[in-house]
């Protein structure tokens, strides 16, 4: 059975999830800022990161992206819509706030264009190419713990925003309705900002999804 731990990081307080096995192995999901921080929390559960896998390149689920790679010497897994937004802070979002700085980090080492099982060391999970919020974002989905690291796709009571480069609202709510509300009613969903949902709750009581059709 996979832990996973919450860790709200960076400028937003986006959530940064680590994932862990019986044998300390992690994976990190949108390692945001803060990374002293979360290298301080990986090293005193002894957790062994193997990878970075990121939902969307947007600045405030990137930020410390190099810094946690560098420590641990672990490949950074992207979609290929992305792959470049990760070194231009104009398409990351970064360079639009003169109250942040610019993010620029080095190209990610694993991309992801098809959607299919995803193995990584011990670890096999599902990716999901869920757009709308951006056009690279990812749905990471664990099937045999049931739960899913969803990004900024969905939101408890809301949906991403879709005002950013790239984003599309048809395309969000597609990919919500035909990837995440699809799954079984109980998974757990974990989204880039605030509490954890599941397709159940989300189909009965978020304003944002009456009405749609395919």
């Amino acid at each position: 059975m996979l832990n996973i731990r919450t860790y709200p990081l960076g400028y937003i307080q986006t959530n940064c999830y680590v994932v862990s096995n019986a044998s300390k192995q992690c994976l990190i999901f949108d390692p945001g800022g803060e990374g002293d921080k979360l290298i301080h929390e990986l090293n005193r559960l002894n957790l062994k990161p193997i990878a970075i896998l990121l939902t969307h390149a947007h600045f405030d689920h990137i930020g410390a992206v190099d810094h946690v790679r560098d420590v641990y010497n672990i490949p950074v897994y992207i979609h290929s819509a992305e792959k470049k937004w990760l070194m231009d802070p104009t398409k990351n979002g970064s360079g639009k706030y003169a109250e942040i700085p610019s993010i620029s980090c080095k190209e990610a080492d694993i991309i992801l264009s098809n959607e299919s099982e995803l193995v990584v060391g011990d670890f096999s999970l599902q990716v999901f190419h869920t757009p709308g919020h951006s056009p690279g974002s990812i749905t990471y989905y664990f099937s045999e713990d049931a739960f899913a690291i969803v990004g900024d796709t969905l939101f408890q009571n809301s949906i991403g925003r879709t005002d950013l480069l790239g984003g599309n609202n048809g395309e969000l709510l597609k990919s919500i309705h035909t990837k995440l509300l699809t799954l079984p009613g109980a998974t757990v969903l974990y989204p880039g900002h605030g509490p954890a949902t599941t397709p159940e709750d989300e189909m009965e009581t978020n304003p944002f999804l009456n009405g749609f059709s395919l």
